[in-house]
């Protein structure tokens, strides 16, 4: 008897979360429970006075959204709807004034897509709030490095960002959610951004602003990113300033100035882009000014910025060393492509046996999903049409661990493989998983006694995912 054994390969990426049904629009509910989706821009007119605006309570809004885990996690992306709601410290501003913006996830895209649970306080979000009408800007916003447990496949933990703009316009101004991206720092630091799926999304928040009546600085900055480990450069994007003017750029930690600097040179048109260097790990902010020292009149921000971890000042005669390790995938290779199980007498029947031939499975993903291989089988065709079920044959199967292997091998179990298929052998997920593994079986076609006379064949299907 020989079963060809075909193989099936599929990469594992992971278990993705599933997303949730749209719901109609909540209305005005203000709730402490967020979690992973994503946000963006949207605009609103302005007004051509005061009188003719009203401001809008902040309401929760409702979007698809598309969120791409690390590479390395071999998870795929997940899409759903997310629930974000934006709020403000003064919705009835004067043209002068700054104003503190929180964004919450209300309800997130998806839950924990994997068995593996997360420990607390490992998530650090950021991202930007779109200011419309009146003004236009991208707020940069950002959390705190604080979140409770998520089990296995559980809904993620709630958090929220906050930043600031000042007001340069009276008239309504809208306020958006906009994209933003957590970062994880278990195990290894890792970012999953999250963007809106269909821009923009929907204005969440409208506020009104008065004419303050005295000179506004309209200078601003923008920022990049919202986060980075100690060493890494941030993009500084300026408007607004004098012209030809050396503008400072400097980190902030809280009220106080880091020792974080770089120094750029505003365009004729008081514009300018330049690189940051961020090491000190209590950075909060990044402001940009003109002069020689921080002077709110001259200079913008803070904008949000948070370090992830990692990275610092390199003492003197010391060098940074940094390397990085690619992810694989997963993968498995057959010594064979047939097995020729032993022969049984006509009328005597019995137990025709033989070994699978030996697959390998490599996992260098290096992420937390483990994996399954599965086998299934077709009924034996034999001459004249005779035929012995695929229920006839069963297994016994082992699998063994490489050494160093951050996972073990779990052989399936014994019995029958059958057309419904069976498990040959398994890891399971885990904080961190992969290695090699060589798998074996013993195989058993139970044939009737008095079965027509002549070969046998079918087909074993190996499916690793």
């Amino acid at each position: 008897m020989r079963p060809a054994i075909r193989r099936s390969d599929s990469r594992r990426s992971g278990t993705r979360g599933f997303p949730r049904r749209s719901r109609p629009d909540r209305g005005r509910r203000w709730a402490a429970v967020l979690g992973v989706g994503a946000l963006v821009v949207t605009g609103g007119g302005l007004l051509a006075g005061p009188a003719q605006a009203s401001a809008t309570a902040s309401v929760a809004v409702d979007f698809p959204t598309h969120c791409i885990p690390p590479a390395i996690a071999g998870i795929p992306p997940i899409d759903g709807t997310t629930s974000a709601e934006i709020t403000v410290d003064n919705a009835a501003p004067k043209v002068g004034d700054t104003v503190t913006v929180t964004y919450t996830v209300v309800e997130p895209a998806a839950s924990n897509p994997v068995d593996l649970a997360l420990p607390a306080d490992i998530m650090t979000p950021t991202g930007k709030v779109t200011v419309g009408g009146a003004q236009t800007a991208a707020v940069t916003v950002a959390g705190p490095k604080k979140n409770g447990p998520v089990p296995g496949k559980g809904a993620f933990p709630s958090f929220s960002m906050t930043g600031t703009f000042t007001v340069t316009a009276p008239g309504e101004i809208t306020l958006s959610p906009g994209d933003y991206n957590i970062h994880t720092s278990y195990i290894m630091e890792l970012d999953t951004p999250c963007t809106v799926t269909d821009p923009p999304a929907p204005v969440s928040q409208t506020i009104i602003a008065t004419d303050g009546g005295g000179q506004v600085n309209e200078r601003a900055i923008q920022l990049g990113t919202a986060s980075g480990a100690a060493g890494d450069q941030v993009t500084v994007t300026g408007s607004k300033f004098t012209a030809g003017a050396s503008v400072t750029l400097a980190g902030r930690a809280g009220d106080a100035q880091t020792g974080d600097t770089a120094t750029v040179t505003a365009d004729g048109s008081g514009a300018f882009t330049g690189q940051l260097t961020v090491n000190d790990p209590a950075t909060t902010g990044v402001v940009a000014y003109e002069g020689a020292g921080w002077d709110a009149a001259k200079g913008a921000g803070p904008q949000a910025y948070t370090v992830t971890g990692g990275g610092g000042e390199i003492p003197d005669g010391s060098q940074r060393l940094t390397s990085s390790v690619r992810a694989g995938t997963l993968s498995m290779a057959q010594a064979g492509d047939s097995v020729a199980l032993s022969a049984v007498d006509f009328g005597q029947g019995g137990a025709s046996t033989g070994a699978l031939q030996t697959v390998t499975v490599q996992d260098f993903r290096g992420g937390p999903a483990g994996w399954s291989l599965t086998g299934k089988v077709t009924d034996f065709k034999g001459p004249g049409g005779a035929a012995i079920g695929a229920s006839a044959l069963g297994w016994s199967p082992a699998c063994a661990t490489k050494s160093g292997s951050p996972s073990t091998c779990a052989a399936g179990s014994e019995g029958t493989v059958g057309s419904a298929g069976a498990t040959l052998a398994s890891t399971p997920d885990g904080a961190f998983t992969g290695g090699e593994f060589t798998v074996d079986a013993q195989l058993s076609l139970d044939v009737p006694a008095y079965t027509a006379p002549g070969a046998y064949a079918g087909v074993l299907t190996l499916t690793l995912t």
